[in-house]
């Protein structure tokens, strides 16, 4: 009995969630940044990746260059 109303209530939470979404379903329309030039796209993936690569070896640099 209790398991039931919590189906019902959680059912019902998902539902109108899904029916505020707003943007209509559009790929990439809830992204914080556009999808639409790949090349741009690729520049800030590259760089967003390739700082965390490179931030363990500048640090290592600047610990063994400090006197």
């Amino acid at each position: 009995m209790i398991a039931n109303r919590l189906a019902v209530v959680s059912r019902s939470l998902m539902t109108s969630a899904v029916r505020r979404g707003g943007d209509g379903g559009i790929p990439g329309g809830n992204l914080p940044f556009q999808i639409k030039n790949r090349f741009r796209l690729t520049a800030l993936f590259t760089v967003f990746f390739g700082s965390g690569l490179a931030l363990p070896f500048v640090l290592v640099r600047h610990q063994l260059l400090k006197k």
